[in-house]
């Protein structure tokens, strides 16, 4: 019981192109366990050598077009492509075509190119457009190693929906122990 109730978040810093010497002060002084790399900064940064000593989540944007919805066909092979074995897990988020950032655009990405990616071997976690009625179809179609979510449970900018939150873990819980079944 102890064990149980000794337990605490993980505490993770987010950048975006920072040096690795910021980072590592900032692991330090702040006592990260964690950092997740939102920048242009590639894989090679996520290394825990070039994080402080301490574990990298890599967020890679899905480009999808804005009249279609959809990312380039190849966009599975683009991505492994591109990935190292220095990032503990990716998250997967939506980029708009034509818009200068990702993230923050409520749209949803094409979900196979999570799970292709995850099947690879590489933890995926799923971000963009998540709301509690789509969270449910995502973690069964994909079982992802995590979400990660905000405007889909807000009321209004910045201010959580209590009642959203809790209808989008119950609902992200019953798909994991649903999809779990049979393995």
């Amino acid at each position: 019981v102890q064990g149980a109730t000794t337990r605490r978040p993980l505490v993770v810093g987010v950048f975006q192109n920072q040096s690795p010497e910021f980072i590592a002060q900032m692991v330090q002084e702040c006592g990260l366990d964690m950092v997740q790399l939102h920048g242009k900064e590639g894989f090679a940064a996520a290394n825990p050598r070039s994080c402080g000593g301490v574990p990298a989540l890599r967020v890679v944007d899905i480009t999808i077009d804005a009249e279609t919805g959809k990312a380039a066909d190849n966009a599975v092979e683009q991505l492994m492509e591109q990935l190292t074995n220095d990032p503990i897990a990716i998250l997967l988020d939506t980029a708009i075509k034509g818009q200068a950032t990702g993230g923050g655009t409520s749209t949803t990405f094409d979900w196979g190119i999570a799970q292709a990616v995850q099947n690879a071997g590489l933890p995926v976690l799923v971000a963009g457009g998540l709301t509690p009625s789509n969270i449910g179809e995502c973690v069964m179609d994909t079982r992802p190693f995590g979400v990660d979510v905000a405007g889909g449970v807000e009321q209004g900018p910045g201010l959580k929906d209590h009642d959203k939150v809790k209808q989008f873990v119950q609902t992200a819980r019953q798909a994991a122990m649903d999809a779990s079944q049979g393995f």
